[in-house]
């Protein structure tokens, strides 16, 4: 996992340029959905209402790497090795995504607020969309997706 400030985004030379420039242009206008940047790399961009812990639950990606923003609201992330939970819904590939039934209250979290990212591998599980102080509330968010 990479955790930094957004600003320092640019500094990590294994995230293609084409990334680096969509994320300069972000701003509170951008259209909902998918944004394809190239074959092996695209944009989530949503809405929703985060979620209080009990709610969320460990996801992890074989295929992808994530880069999480959010744009306004926050939210905490919380990760764990992926190998080290009990699988709860099986991988789908169509869907590149394994669920697990782990609680979350022992695992390390990070907090999104708009200044910052998160960069997170196959091997990493997550837990996105946890409200701050269990109070769920609504935030926008990108999701970059990058192929391994």
């Amino acid at each position: 996992m990479i955790f930094d400030k957004l600003n320092n985004i640019a500094l990590y030379k294994n995230i293609p340029s084409s990334v680096i420039d969509f994320i300069k242009r972000l701003n509170l206008g951008i259209e909902l959905g998918k944004h394809i940047l190239s074959e092996d790399v695209y944009v989530n961009v949503e809405t929703y209402s985060t979620k209080t812990l009990s709610d969320a639950k460990f996801e992890s990606h074989n295929n992808y790497i994530d880069i999480q923003i959010l744009l306004r609201g926050e939210e905490l992330i919380y990760t764990d090795e992926a190998s080290k939970l009990k699988v709860d819904i099986p991988y789908n590939s169509q869907k590149d995504i394994t669920f697990y039934s782990d609680k979350l209250e022992n695992s390390q979290n990070v907090k999104l607020d708009g200044s910052n990212f998160v960069m997170l591998f196959p091997h990493e599980a997550h837990a996105p969309q946890v409200a701050i102080n269990d109070e769920p509330k609504q935030v926008l968010k990108i999701v970059v997706k990058i192929k391994c």
